[in-house]
């Protein structure tokens, strides 16, 4: 027989124990905290309209004023912050410059303005693209067919009427008014309508949208809003038509210029009428 110790011996080191499994932990974002604070910094200079104290930069950025002020003399290191040596006041810097124009070189007002409106034409009872300006007037460079709501008259490359159309009225409304005249005596006679009144091309620029209804067919809406560069002028359209029996049209009007604001934000382009700074 096998004696018991044999079997278990006395000073056997025990077995090591088996971790319970745990759930994992919550991943790290990889981000360097400086820079974050730092990009906080610059976000601030950007946003401010003159350059700004340093108390005033430290309450915007929610730092001490002493961690505010290396922060700030780091940036100024490298040039993307620059101090004025009489106030001491600090705002963007040679470096800062630079890097946003060879952003806004790299910025494809178009294509961005092109994406969100494909976005919004997939989620709503409306179709709709983004025109240009040229010297036969609004032409469609990009337009997507609802599968809720179509117009197969309207598609790619088609010239639209100056004043019987929406995107016509936001063109006029933020165009000089020698190139409204030339476009509207070249376009063909059957596309003139009356020009639009000075207090309608002021409501747009105020609320940033214009609509026609039953303008080019039966019972249509139209709907557009200006996209802007960010040198403040107007580079292209979105715009919108659905159906009046449809839909009530205040969906998609605010999708529209929540897509505006939202281009907007990517172009650095400013935003146009009081409607598109409200959430």
């Amino acid at each position: 027989m096998i004696p018991a110790d044999h079997l278990f011996p006395r000073n056997t080191p025990p077995l090591p124990r088996t971790s319970k499994p745990t759930t994992p932990p919550e991943r790290r974002t990889g981000t360097i905290q400086s820079v974050s604070i730092a990009a906080r910094f610059l976000q601030a200079l950007a946003a401010a309209p003159e350059a700004q104290a340093l108390g005033d930069l430290a309450r915007a950025t929610g730092t001490a004023g002493s961690s505010a002020h290396r922060y700030l003399q780091s940036l100024v290191r490298e040039g993307l912050a620059q101090q004025d040596p009489v106030s001491g006041h600090y705002d963007l810097g040679p470096m800062a410059l630079g890097i946003g124009i060879a952003a806004l070189k790299r910025v494809d007002t178009i294509e961005i303005a092109a994406a969100r409106m494909k976005q919004l034409v997939a989620g709503h009872a409306a179709s709709g693209g983004v025109a240009i300006w040229t010297d036969r007037g609004p032409t469609l460079v990009r337009w997507y067919r609802s599968t809720q709501f179509s117009i197969s008259s309207l598609g790619l490359g088609d010239i639209l009427p100056l004043d019987n159309t929406a995107c016509g009225l936001a063109f006029q409304a933020h165009l000089p008014p020698a190139q409204i005249k030339a476009v509207r005596k070249a376009q063909p006679a059957a596309f003139r309508g009356t020009p639009p009144a000075a207090q309608t091309l002021e409501a747009i620029r105020k609320e940033g949208i214009a609509a026609l209804s039953s303008h080019l067919l039966s019972d249509v809406r139209g709907m557009a809003v200006p996209v802007f560069d960010a040198q403040n002028e107007i580079t292209c359209v979105m715009t919108t038509v659905d159906n009046i029996g449809q839909t009530s049209g205040a969906a998609e009007r605010e999708a529209l210029l929540r897509a505006g604001r939202e281009v907007a934000g990517q172009t650095g382009g400013r935003q146009s009428g009081s409607l598109y700074k409200s959430e």
